[in-house]
């Protein structure tokens, strides 16, 4: 039988969310962090329902299988593992347990002064045309019986998003972590006085997040998004999720009165939106240990960050290292009287975002400035609309992307005037220009002077302002520095593995490392199956998606996948090809997904400087040899663990690493 030469894309990302639980078991990590590992597989698990789960069309019955597996796992983690360390330390979270009358007080104190105010409920037989179940929000059917013993179902509005949801409470010199949902559960009686309650569960509906603009908007992508962001959440029900012991008749007598025919009809745990773990009500100590940040770069007290960057090639490496150094590209941008233009894109913004405050004020101070706004960035459209109809008051020029393409590349370019010179200034990124993920995502940024790729930048930014779905002869653009999805990126790394190939054939050095969010695109994949069969060694860091699979001989025997999960988000992507013992480094924003391939502008771009390929190099290397938080992906991409005698954690190897190249630059560390 012949080898399955592609992994299903959503069971592979579902062994992903599974390697995310396995950090919720880890011991070695703090317990507060690992209740947060399990908020992220919620939230995870919550997004798949929302986008991929409407569109998957084989393998729909095997990644249900494999979700309840990983849900049945969840729930053994707090039960077997979270709930008795914590009883240990005298800290009670009453998971599916009742209040007990220790507490009782102060917990009608807080249902009657702060949670009543909030509830609301409507008869499930009654008339629901004016009713419609929120996606993702959740609730509590009560099964009443009234003194006829006619019985009927109210279904109760938890309001987790205007109240906190774990409530702590301190008594006898212990702390118990109480539900909101508990919390109401435990007034019934008080909600319904006339009734005898026979049950209350909770519950929750998943719905379809896709967005759909016409044509038509073309012209104004802003109104056709917002009309489509007011019904998102009213879109049909993938998911219907309900507590264990909802007799039957209720659910189906629910099913027909929500209209969830359609959905999938899931048996939960107690509690939904376990998303909302990320607020547990731990104090810090139970956190992992501060790593305060490193500056990325020492710059004298008169110098301006232009200077330096004219002078030596920069890279920030987030969050190992601050972020100062590109809210100070941005900054001093908008002020120096040199500056006269500034061309940037924006994909996901911080909600405060400093970075589009500085384009504004450069647009005030008169400069000329234009910003690619990708309003298509999911779940982040709003928070875009808002800063681009902003900075369109302020004077910048904005420019959205057709309909068709999205543009994910993370590029600024400045121009600025000196001595009758125009120098040409670029920041390029593995990751959004955004200072609230650079706390906790790993990217990449290089600033740099160098002006032949920064011309090629120039002419991308022209490209991208005549709104554009393809390239076309008639643009004549071409690009020999940077690797721009829909122009050369694709060709560029097909022939980058294939002078790999190429050498292992003529006896030369050769190896390909490849570091990137998720792999996909066959074509692609397809190549380095070529490599690997030629004998050239294929080293992957994949963290989510990957199709490609490793290890089957006479296909990819050549080609290791890691994954590592561990306190920081890997995010960036690093290219690394042998070529003979020369290293060509490239970094960017594309994932080898069909999405970035075909269907967005992406950049990548090279690493020049000696000093920073080297800083690269090893970070990548000390992924390569981590033992502790990374796994090796086997054939059916199962998450394996490394067995190695001495124990190795990449990323805090790195944090060191990194502070000792600062030290080195006689910067003193943050």
């Amino acid at each position: 039988m012949e080898p399955v030469e592609f992994y299903n894309r959503d069971l592979s990302w579902l062994s992903f969310n599974e390697r995310v639980l396995m950090e919720a078991t880890r011991l070695e990590v703090p317990i507060l962090e690992r209740i947060k590992f399990l908020s992220i597989y919620s939230s995870n698990l919550d997004e798949f329902y929302r986008v991929r789960m409407p569109v998957m069309i084989w393998d729909v019955e095997l990644a249900k299988e494999r979700i309840n597996a990983q849900q049945q796992r969840f729930g053994e983690i707090i039960s077997q593992q979270i709930l008795p360390e914590l009883e240990a330390m005298k800290i009670h979270w009453r998971y599916n347990m009742a209040i007990p009358d220790l507490i009782s007080g102060q917990v009608a104190d807080l249902f009657f002064n702060e949670i009543l105010a909030y509830i609301h409920s409507v008869c499930i037989d009654d008339d629901l045309s004016s009713f419609f179940a929120e996606n993702n929000k959740l609730y509590q059917v009560v099964i009443l019986k009234n003194r006829l013993g006619q019985e009927r179902m109210e279904l109760i509005s938890i309001p987790s998003e205007t109240l906190q949801r774990l409530y702590a409470i301190s008594a006898d010199g212990a702390q118990y972590i109480v539900f909101l949902e508990d919390i109401i559960k435990n007034h019934l009686y008080y909600l319904f006085p006339e009734d005898e309650i026979e049950g209350a569960y909770n519950l929750k509906i998943t719905r379809n997040a896709a967005l759909k603009i016409g044509q038509e908007y073309e012209e104004d992508m802003t109104i056709a998004l917002e009309k489509q962001l007011e019904v998102r959440d009213f879109g049909f029900a993938t998911r219907f999720l309900y507590e264990p012991g909802l007799p039957l008749r209720n659910l189906y007598r629910m099913i027909y009165a929500l209209n969830l025919h359609k959905a999938a009809v899931v048996q939960g745990g107690a509690y939904h939106n376990l998303k909302d773990l990320n607020t547990f009500p731990l104090g810090d100590v139970y956190a992992y240990p501060k790593w305060p940040a490193a500056k990325a770069v020492s710059i004298a007290e008169k110098e301006t960050i232009f200077d330096h960057i004219l002078k030596k090639d920069m890279l920030v490496n987030v969050p190992y290292q601050n972020y100062d150094a590109v809210l100070r590209f941005f900054n001093e941008a908008s002020s120096d009287p040199k500056v006269e233009e500034i061309y940037t894109t924006l994909y996901r913004v911080a909600s405060n975002s400093r970075i589009v405050n500085a384009l504004m004020t450069a647009a005030k101070n008169g400069k000329k400035v234009m910003v690619l706004v990708e309003l298509k960035a999911r779940f982040d459209e709003a928070n875009n609309i808002k800063w681009a109809k902003q900075m369109k008051a302020a004077g910048v020029k904005i420019i959205y992307s057709s309909i068709d393409l999205k543009v994910h590349a993370k590029v600024a370019l400045v121009k600025r005037r000196h001595a009758d010179e125009l120098q040409y200034l670029g920041l390029l990124a593995t990751g959004n220009l955004n200072e609230s993920t650079a706390k906790f995502y790993t990217d990449h940024i290089l600033l740099t002077a160098h002006q032949p790729m920064l011309w090629e930048l120039e002419s991308l930014f022209g490209f991208l302002s005549k709104k554009k779905k393809k390239p076309a002869l008639e643009d004549n653009i071409s690009f020999e520095h940077l690797l721009v999805a829909q122009f050369n990126l694709q060709q560029m790394f097909l022939a980058l593995i294939q002078r790999e190939i190429d050498h292992v054939r003529e006896g030369k050095s050769a190896g390909i490392t490849i570091k990137m969010n998720n792999l996909e695109e066959q074509k692609l994949i397809s190549k380095l199956y070529e490599a690997s069969q030629a004998g050239v060694k294929v080293q992957l860091i994949v963290r989510g998606i990957c199709c490609l699979i490793p290890g089957v001989a006479g296909l990819s025997e050549n080609i290791t996948v890691r994954r590592i999960v561990d306190r920081f988000l890997e995010h960036g992507r690093v290219f690394i090809f042998n070529n003979n013992g020369a290293d060509d480094i490239y970094m960017g924003s594309a994932d080898w997904m069909n999405r970035n391939i075909y269907n967005r502008i992406e950049v990548c771009f090279p690493l020049y400087d000696i000093a920073l390929k080297s800083i690269i190099l090893k970070m990548i290397t000390l992924q390569l040899e981590d033992t502790l938080q990374a796994v090796m992906m086997d054939s059916s991409l199962q998450n394996v663990s490394v067995n190695a005698p001495s124990p190795r954690r990449s990323q805090e190897e790195i944090y060191h690493l990194l502070r000792e190249e600062v030290s080195l630059q006689g910067i003193m560390p943050v």
